[in-house]
């Protein structure tokens, strides 16, 4: 069966993924002396060697969209830096994570029009009717690309036929795996039936039934579909049509200006052509390649804590005995991600740090600096119920 052929993040190779990163950094340098020598050699104001968004905490999709678009295309491949309007802390890395997860929580929230959730495996796509510009597509568009040149992830919860849209691939059938499981099986089922009563079974003809503002709507997959049976002859046909719909023509506007957006940031296409579409999804939303022993190696302590602290020993005993959901959980608790760069899990710094208070405190999580408050407790099961309680209560990112 077509379902059998599933798509995934894979782990980009070490040598692949080293390349990617000289490559980008080597683009994003040469930027930079390109225009501090034109400054040089003109009466033009030197420009920052960053690219820096100020923005207000309860306006930042409004800050961000506005000030994307005055940008030039240079501009954009220099490293990025963030700072919140009334906020006096210096961004070295946490305040743009923490930007990033902030932002992308309100552009993704299907309540703002731009995207609709598919529930049945919680992706996202475009809404195809939508009151936003193009503009707005586009900034989201150059924020992914952002993201790759900052190395940032970002919880773009998209399925894997968007990369490789932006990679000028093909779509096809097997590209509903992770759109949606429900049309995939049902128009397998179409393209398998052999019984003789093939137009009774389905009724169907060249139209699909689209809702639109809370109303459906016919629309006609080819001119005059509506008066045009499906059989078993032009079945094939009518499944390249509908998919190319969905994943096309329904969203032509709204893609079409996203990838424009993407492009501006990621114009060098020879940085493109490195990628396959699973390598390139890893590149933004992370992936699930997990290495726990390194993650553990790979922490850093701070005052008393260390390797061979009780606490931290009970901490790496439990964390151990959790069930992969919960590991997961707990990564989503303390990076604001259930996934891992694609320089794998050694490049996931974790910090644990005392606190003072008591044992009937909760572990509090920092987000954006991937830094872990644990009280001092003394028994393992404290610190395994407490653990777990902080996790479970957690919503959205846990941002604190």
């Amino acid at each position: 069966m077509l379902r059998q052929k599933q798509y995934c993040c894979r782990r980009m190779p070490l040598y692949r993924c080293s390349l990617v990163i000289i490559f980008i950094h080597q683009e994003a340098v040469g930027e930079a002396q390109v225009q501090n020598m034109f400054s040089m050699i003109s009466s033009i104001a030197p420009t920052l060697p960053i690219l820096l968004l100020q923005v207000r905490r309860d306006h930042i999709m409004e800050d961000t969209f506005s000030q994307l678009e005055q940008f030039h295309v240079t501009d954009l491949k220099k490293p990025m830096k963030v700072k919140f309007v009334g906020e006096e802390a210096v961004d070295q890395g946490g305040v743009t994570k923490e930007f990033f997860l902030l932002l992308m929580q309100k552009v993704l929230n299907p309540d703002y029009g731009m995207f609709e959730e598919h529930e049945e495996i919680r992706t996202m796509w475009f809404r195809e009717q939508t009151f936003e510009d193009e503009s707005k597509f586009a900034s989201v568009g150059m924020l992914c690309g952002l993201a790759i040149y900052n190395f940032q992830i970002i919880d773009l919860r998209f399925p894997l036929v968007l990369y490789k849209k932006l990679l000028g691939s093909a779509t096809s059938l097997i590209d509903l795996v992770d759109f949606s499981p429900a049309v995939l099986h049902s128009l397998e089922q179409l393209l398998q039936y052999e019984g003789d009563d093939f137009q009774e079974t389905f009724s169907l003809a060249f139209e699909i039934v689209r809702e639109r503002f809370e109303e459906p709507v016919v629309v006609e997959l080819v001119p005059r579909g509506s008066s045009i049976p499906v059989n078993v002859d032009n079945r094939e046909e009518y499944v390249a049509k509908y998919v190319d719909y969905l994943l096309n023509v329904s969203v032509q506007m709204q893609f079409t200006a996203f990838k424009a957006g993407f492009m501006r940031v990621f114009g060098n296409r020879r940085i493109l052509e490195l990628f396959q579409p699973e390598e390139l999804m890893a590149m933004v939303v992370g992936n699930e390649n997990y290495d726990w022993e390194e993650l553990e190696k790979s922490t850093t302590y701070k005052d008393e804590y260390n390797p061979n602290h009780p606490t931290i020993r009970m901490f790496w005993d439990v964390f151990h005995e959790f069930t992969l959901e919960q590991k997961k959980k707990f990564l989503s608790y303390l990076t604001g991600s259930d996934r891992i760069p694609i320089q794998g899990m050694q490049s996931l710094k974790m910090y644990i740090q005392p606190v003072r208070g008591g044992e009937n405190y909760l572990p509090v999580a920092h987000t954006c600096f991937n830094l872990l408050d644990l009280p001092v407790y003394t028994d393992k099961q404290r610190l395994c119920g407490k653990l777990l309680q902080a996790i479970d209560c957690t919503k959205g990112f846990g941002l604190i």
